[in-house]
């Protein structure tokens, strides 16, 4: 038989100043308290059940009514000595023998007319009810403990629900309008999804990193002390008071309280509950599980210090932006469909690829003109089939165009004649060692191609040739690298564009088999190229192949005259093209390629135009080669500017101050003076210039997230961590009130709208990089209007 009782949805309960014995702290991690209260009645429980049955009868009886004919209405055995006062219930439980003849205190009948029920009861249904017995008087003391009427509201429910359950032997059920999960996806799936979505395409050691903070965040979850809904109206007052209190209640009935009382099911937070507590918790979450890592640093043992001093700080923000983005596609309920069972566990999180995401990739479909397959890259082997004719490769000593010769000097280029000189005195270019820590990404990849350790082939289907078993081959193994980096898109789809006759792919070959590529599609006649697909196998990652494989197809197309790259890039592949040269700032113009490639939503359109006169394969030959002549030619100098100047013997004399240039030799080391802003005198002037530069500000495309004050409701906690906010709108009242009698005044508020942006959010949001470009495009106008030096 099952009992149960009514919990009003969206009553408060556990309190928040630490109301319930054993309680931790409002909003905050478990107390070594709440941990120990659970220690200690599990040992009660463990001693009490390890009685003579007599001894758990005479407990029993306590919640027992009596049986005795009559019709006797005691609802439970008392003693005939209860101590003076009651506070320990387990006093008043106590009889003064250890037999059922014991009579009780109300009805005078015996101890055995109230447990005469249990008499033939097995001995796990009697430890059972022990334990629910046990579980009422922590309750009991619960209480009369708490101070906040609605939460002792709960509490009270909950003592009523175990004590009517020993009363009939039944067993505790919670009524409610909903029964767990109450949210899908749950906050643990999410987590899973986010590491799937955003770390899958990290080498085997950073998916165990990746791993563990995933897992350490959900067991924070999961022992975590919410706050109570009276606590979240005081800090926010915009804040969903109805929603929060319905899922705090649930929170305290089905999480909080089973801890300590094992008589009530018990439930993970992160298993039952979904994105809604999340959101309402995880700004205070995140701020106190930094402040608490950074207070217990000095404890934390070498291995673990970077990672949750370090890594989880960035892990907390990237994941901040995924709970209150409302476009996040972790939230979908659809989102692990094509994964086997739909769920992974929290310690394969990163192990398991079925959501996998490439580090780097873009997607789109094809239409235009078919292009000749097989044609193969400029730095292919000679041996092969596939290599085009020595006369079409691009030599990097290629003469340049009459234009190009005719360039006219920048004042400051160094002398031909010199470079000459200084190149006539240095080693091999390839010899120079490497001593910067930025060394060049494809400098390892680019040795082994030179070694013959890996081949470019730019191949390709076709409708009119001879099927080349080879091609055939490269191109299956390109199908599958395509389809295991980027399991998110459908393989028919990489399969058909991969085979397309109108789509090329630049193979990378390895040991003779397919370990990367990029697909794409020339379009001539509108003067770029479409960049499809771009993958390395994971196990080749990391070693500077991607890098190569696109200065590769640079060349290649710099071969074919077109000078322009065009792709769809997810935020994530974002970085890896500006590396490659890509930006949004597209040199096509619209009407070029409207039409011919689809837009997609939640993608960057990325462009990347191509200089004829840069050979990109050799790219990083080319500046090692200009350090080590800028290297020579400052040693060079340093033989000039060696020359020792007598000390300033000035001061003696008692000259307090002198110019800087004064200084001997100060200018034959190559010193100028500092540029100085400059201060418009005329008030109506300046007006106008700052007007005109904050105009020009507001129109900027990356303006929007400044526009206004932030809203409390959009990021929680800002002004807690901003003192000094500033927005467009602020600036544009006080240039209307005339605030701004100085350009200085202007740049300062127009800097701490930037600052406080880098400082709230985290460099990989969309609002850090808007503030950078805006922050660039500012000091643009700000140079252009004459106010500072350029």
């Amino acid at each position: 038989m099952a009992d149960s009782a009514g919990i009003e949805q969206g009553s408060p309960a556990i309190g928040a100043a630490g109301s319930a014995p054993a309680a931790p702290g409002p909003g905050g991690a478990e107390s070594s308290g709440a941990a120990g209260g659970s220690a200690r009645i599990g040992v009660k429980k463990a001693q009490l059940r390890s009685s003579p049955r007599h001894k758990k009868l005479e407990k029993l009886g306590v919640y027992s009514s009596c049986k005795a004919e009559g019709a006797c209405k005691c609802n439970g055995w008392k003693s005939q000595n209860p101590p003076a006062t009651p506070p320990r219930s387990e006093q008043q439980q106590q009889p003064a023998a250890g037999n059922l003849r014991q009579p009780c205190r109300s009805c005078s009948h015996a101890l055995g007319d109230h447990v005469s029920h249990l008499e033939r009861a097995p001995e796990d249904e009697i430890d059972r009810l022990l334990g629910m017995a046990l579980d009422v008087e922590y309750l009991y003391t619960c209480v009369h403990k708490e101070e906040d009427a609605d939460t002792k509201q709960v509490y009270f429910s909950l003592f009523k629900l175990l004590r009517k359950c020993i009363l009939q032997m039944g067993k505790p059920t919670l009524e409610a309008q909903e029964s767990p999960p109450f949210e899908r996806p749950s906050i643990e799936q999410g987590v899973n999804n986010f590491v799937q979505y955003k770390f899958s395409h990290l080498p085997s050691k950073e998916h165990q990193t990746i791993a563990e903070l995933a897992e350490m965040f959900l067991n924070q979850i999961n022992f975590w002390q919410l706050e109570t809904p009276s606590q979240g109206r005081q800090r926010l007052p915009d804040h969903d008071t109805q929603g929060y209190k319905a899922n705090y209640t649930r929170w305290l009935c089905y999480c909080h309280v089973p801890q300590s009382c094992d008589s009530l099911p018990r439930h993970r937070t992160t298993q039952i509950f979904g994105r809604t507590l999340l959101r309402s918790v995880f700004s205070v979450l995140r701020k106190q599980l930094l402040e608490q890592a950074r207070q217990e640093k000095d404890k934390l043992p070498p291995e673990k210090r970077t990672l949750i001093l370090t890594h989880f700080p960035k892990f907390l923000s990237m994941l901040e932006e995924e709970v209150y983005s409302h476009s996040s596609p972790i939230w979908k309920q659809d989102f692990l469909a094509g994964a086997p069972g739909g769920k992974i566990p929290v310690h394969t999180v990163v192990r398991t690829p079925p959501v996998a995401r490439p580090l780097y990739y873009s997607i789109s479909p094809a239409s235009c003109a078919d292009l000749p397959s097989g044609a193969a890259s400029p730095a292919s082997k000679p041996s092969t089939a596939l290599e085009p004719s020595p006369a079409e490769k691009r030599k990097s000593s290629e003469p340049l165009p009459q234009e190009e010769m005719k360039r006219p000097r920048v004042v400051g280029d160094i002398p031909m004649e010199l470079i000459n000189e200084v190149m006539a005195t240095m080693a091999d270019p390839a010899a120079i060692p490497e001593t910067s820590l930025l060394s060049a990404r494809d400098e390892a990849a680019r040795l082994e191609e030179r070694r013959g350790v890996i081949e470019f082939h730019v191949i390709g289907n076709s409708l009119n040739q001879k099927p080349n078993k080879r091609i055939l081959m490269w191109l299956v193994g390109l199908q599958n690298v395509f389809s295991h980096q980027l399991p998110r898109m459908p393989k028919e789809y990489i399969t058909r564009l991969v085979f397309d006759p109108k789509h090329k792919t630049l193979s990378l070959i390895k040991d003779g088999r397919v370990i990367g590529g990029i697909c794409f599609r020339m379009f001539p006649s509108q003067g770029f190229t479409e960049i499809v697909f771009c993958a390395v196998t994971s196990n080749e990652q990391v070693k500077g192949y991607g890098t190569h494989l696109m200065n590769h197809l640079k060349e290649y197309h710099i071969k074919h005259h077109i000078l322009n790259f065009l792709t769809y890039a997810d935020e994530y592949a974002i970085g890896y093209f500006k590396k490659q040269g890509f930006s949004k700032d597209i040199k096509v113009a619209k009407a070029k390629y409207v039409g011919y490639i689809k837009d997609y939503e939640g993608a960057t359109l990325m462009g990347c135009e191509l200089n004829p006169s840069i050979p990109y394969t050799e790219l990083s030959v080319i500046i090692k080669k200009q350090k080590e002549i800028i290297k020579k030619l400052m040693e060079r100098k340093q033989v000039h500017i060696r020359k020792v100047y007598p000390g300033l013997s000035c001061f003696k004399d008692g000259v307090r101050q002198i110019p800087i240039e004064s200084i001997p030799g100060i200018r034959e080391s190559g010193w100028k003076p500092l540029a100085k802003g400059k201060d418009v005198k005329d008030p109506e002037q300046l007006h106008g210039a700052l007007k005109n530069i904050l105009q020009h500000v507001k129109g900027h495309q990356n303006a929007w997230p400044f526009m206004e004050p932030v809203k409390k409701t959009e990021a929680p906690g800002y002004y807690q961590v901003i003192r000094f906010p500033m927005d467009l709108k602020t600036m544009s009242e006080r240039l209307k009130s005339r605030y701004y009698a100085t350009r200085k005044l202007f740049m300062a508020d127009m800097q701490r709208v930037f600052t406080n942006c880098r400082e709230y959010n985290a460099p990989e949001s969309e609002y850090y990089k808007c503030a950078n470009l805006l922050e660039k495009f500012f000091y643009t106008k700000i140079k252009e209007a004459g106010l500072v030096d350029k």
